[in-house]
C-alpha cells in the first residue's frame, strides 16, 4: 500500500509539472490576451459572413467566394510587406501590429455597411492585408522577448490563445445570431475587438526590435531568406503540415456528413459533427501546454517528426471511420483526438524552429515565409479535398490512406533538414 501511494504521488507531481503555467515575460500574457480577444471577433465573422452575404444581402455564392478569395490574395501581399515592416527600424514590430489592428478594424466597418459587392470586396481586401501584417509581427515579438529555452512554451501559449478565441467566437457568434438575428452586429463587435487590441498594443507593448541597420533596403531581407537552404527545405515540409490542418477544417466535416455511416444511416448529422469537432478543439486546448513542454527535450525537428507520425495515424483512423460498418463514431473520435495531438506538437515547434533558423535582424521576414506556408497550405487543402470528394467512393476513401503515406515524405524532409542544421552548427 505505501508503494501504491508513492506511485500515485509521483504521477500527481508529474501531471502538475506538465499543466502548470510557465513563468514568462508579462508581455507574453498581455499579447496572448489581445490575441484571444481579436480571435473571438474573427470567430464571430469567419463562419457566418458567407451565410449573411448570400442569404440576406443577396450576393451570389460565386461573388462571395471571389471576395473571400481576394482577401486571401491580399493576405499574401500583407505578409510580404508585414515581414519587411517588422524588421525595418523605420517601422518595427509595434507599428506593424498597430497598423494591422487599425486596417482590420476599418475592414469591419466596410463589412458592417456593405450592401453590394464592391464594398464587400473592399472589406475583404482590407481584412486580408490586416491579417497579413499581423502574423509576422506578432510572432517576432514573441521571439524577441523570451529566451530560446522558453520559445516552444511561449508559442504554445499564444497559439492556445488563438484557438480558444476562435472557438469561443464561433460558439458565441452562433448564439448571438440565434438570439437576435443581427448579423451586422458581429462585424461591429469584431471591429471593437481590434480597437481594443490596438489600445492594448499602444499602451502595454513597447518596441522589441533591436535592429539598427538603416542601410539595408526595405525588401533586402527577402533576398537573403530566399537563399537560405534550411529555410526553404523547412518551407516545403511546412506546406504539407498546413495542408493537413486545412483538410481537418475543410474536407473532414463534408466527408463525415456524406460518407460515414452511423446506425445504418449514411452521413453523420450536423449535431454529431459539431460534437466531434468540439471534442477535437477542447482536447487540443487541454493538451497544448503539456505536449509543448514534454517535447521540448527532444528538439524542434524531432517534435515535428513526432507530429508527422501522429498525423499519419490520424489519417489512418479516419480511413477506418469511412470503411467500417461498426464503431464509426469511435474511430472518428480517436482520429480527431490523434490529430489534436499532432496539431499541438506542430504549431509551437514550427514557429520556434523558424526563429532558430533566422538571423536576429530578419525574424520578421523569416516568420513571414512561415506564415506564407499557411496561405499556400490553406489553398491546396480545400481545393484538393473538394476535388477528391466529387470522385468515386474508392478514391475518396483512398485519399485518407494517401494522406497517411504522405507523412513518410514529410519525415524524410525533416531528417534532411536536421542534417542541414547539424552541418550549419559545425561550420
Amino acid at each position: 500500500m505505501p508503494r501504491l501511494f508513492s506511485i500515485l504521488k509521483a504521477w500527481i507531481h508529474a501531471l502538475t509539472h506538465l499543466i502548470r503555467l510557465p513563468l514568462l515575460d508579462r508581455r507574453i500574457w498581455l499579447l496572448s490576451a489581445g490575441r484571444l480577444l481579436s480571435q473571438v471577433g474573427n470567430g464571430f465573422t469567419l463562419f457566418y459572413a458567407p451565410i449573411f452575404f448570400v442569404n440576406q444581402v443577396g450576393l451570389s455564392a460565386t461573388m462571395v467566394g471571389i471576395g473571400i478569395g481576394s482577401g486571401s490574395i491580399a493576405g499574401i501581399v500583407g505578409r510580404i510587406v508585414g515581414g519587411s515592416m517588422a524588421d525595418s527600424p523605420r517601422w518595427g514590430r509595434r507599428s506593424t501590429l498597430l497598423w494591422s489592428a487599425a486596417v482590420s478594424a476599418l475592414a469591419d466597418v466596410a463589412l458592417a455597411i456593405a450592401d453590394d459587392f464592391p464594398v464587400f470586396l473592399v472589406g475583404n481586401l482590407l481584412m486580408g492585408v490586416g491579417i497579413g501584417l499581423y502574423w509576422p509581427a506578432t510572432e517576432a515579438v514573441v521571439a524577441d522577448i523570451v529566451t530560446p529555452e522558453q520559445r516552444n512554451e511561449a508559442f504554445a501559449i499564444v497559439r492556445l490563445a488563438d484557438s480558444l478565441g476562435l472557438s469561443l467566437g464561433v460558439v458565441f457568434g452562433g448564439a448571438l445570431i440565434a438570439l437576435t438575428g443581427l448579423y451586422r452586429l458581429l462585424f461591429v463587435i469584431d471591429g471593437l475587438s481590434y480597437a481594443i487590441f490596438f489600445v492594448l498594443i499602444y499602451v502595454a507593448i513597447a518596441e522589441t526590435l533591436s535592429n539598427t541597420d538603416r542601410g539595408r533596403s526595405f525588401f533586402a531581407g527577402w533576398a537573403i531568406a530566399l537563399r537560405d537552404r534550411p529555410l526553404l527545405v523547412y518551407a516545403g515540409v511546412n506546406i504539407l503540415f498546413t495542408t493537413y490542418l486545412a483538410q481537418v477544417q475543410s474536407t473532414l466535416p463534408v466527408y463525415f456528413s456524406r460518407f460515414v455511416s452511423f446506425d445504418g444511416v449514411l452521413g453523420l448529422s450536423e449535431a454529431m459533427i459539431s460534437l466531434l469537432f468540439t471534442w477535437h478543439i477542447v482536447l487540443a486546448a487541454l493538451c497544448q501546454l503539456p505536449i509543448a513542454r514534454g517535447l521540448k527535450r527532444f528538439g524542434l525537428v524531432w517534435a515535428l517528426i513526432g507530429s508527422a507520425l501522429f498525423w499519419g495515424l490520424g489519417f489512418l483512423l479516419i480511413w477506418f471511420t469511412g470503411v467500417t460498418t461498426t464503431l464509426a463514431l469511435g474511430w472518428a473520435l480517436a482520429g480527431l483526438a490523434v490529430m489534436a495531438i499532432a496539431t499541438d506538437a506542430y504549431t509551437p515547434a514550427a514557429s520556434a524552429l523558424v526563429v532558430a533558423i533566422a538571423p536576429n535582424a530578419l525574424r520578421g521576414v523569416y516568420l513571414s515565409i512561415n506564415s506564407l506556408c499557411w496561405a499556400v497550405g490553406y489553398f491546396i487543402g480545400p481545393t484538393l479535398g473538394g476535388w477528391v470528394l466529387d470522385q468515386d467512393r474508392w478514391i475518396i476513401d483512398g485519399f485518407w490512406l494517401g494522406s497517411a503515406l504522405s507523412v513518410l515524405g514529410a519525415i524524410a524532409i525533416l531528417l534532411w533538414l536536421d542534417r542541414l542544421l547539424s552541418q550549419a552548427q559545425k561550420t
